[in-house]
């Protein structure tokens, strides 16, 4: 393998056991806990990120052009209202570990605006697909826009995720999708 191929492969490795051991132990975990769970060592770690700021940014991006990969891909097949209504629920549900990094990236004076920029018109435009579809399929109401969508998003991320029962979590993001369809 190159150097380079290891490099990358060393980074890849980095990032998706940050996500790992950030889910589990919390944005307190240590970088020895990354580079342990990546098998690397430490140095690894930092001559790829080098501070921890960066490498939240870096997994915040990652997770961000994972949300590009699925709208687009939503929006390329199935069923329209169901391709956006799965999309919004799936981002929702899985948008804690988000909010938590652009948190800890807001305290530590790093504005999101720098890391979600180079992935923001590709999300943006694959949104814009899921609800031009649904809206032609008549799964959602003409009067909604992109920008509204993506409001709708920021909000149900914060607070979704926050509702530890179940069945209302489900209850609510069902509501909230209610005002998204035709009356």
């Amino acid at each position: 393998m190159s150097p380079r191929a290891d490099a990358a492969r060393n980074r890849a490795r980095v990032l998706e056991a940050a996500q790992e051991v950030f889910a589990a132990e919390g944005l307190g975990a240590s970088t020895e806990q990354i580079a342990r769970r990546a098998g690397v060592g430490v140095g690894t770690v930092f001559r790829h990120f080098p501070t921890k700021e960066a490498l939240l940014s870096a997994v915040l991006a990652a997770r961000l052009e994972t949300l590009a990969d699925e709208a687009e891909r939503l929006a390329a097949d199935g069923d329209p209202g169901t391709a956006l209504f799965d999309f919004l629920a799936r981002t929702v549900e899985a948008s804690g570990p988000k909010v938590a990094y652009a948190d800890a990236l807001e305290r530590a004076g790093i504005g999101t605006d720098q890391v979600v920029a180079p992935v923001r018109g590709r999300v943006t435009k694959a949104v814009g697909v899921l609800l031009e579809r649904a809206q032609q399929a008549g799964a959602v109401r003409d009067d909604v826009a992109v920008a509204q969508v993506f409001v709708f998003i920021h909000g149900a991320s914060r607070a979704v995720p926050t509702i530890a029962d179940d069945g209302v979590r489900a209850a609510t993001l069902r509501m909230m999708f209610d005002g998204l369809r035709p009356r």
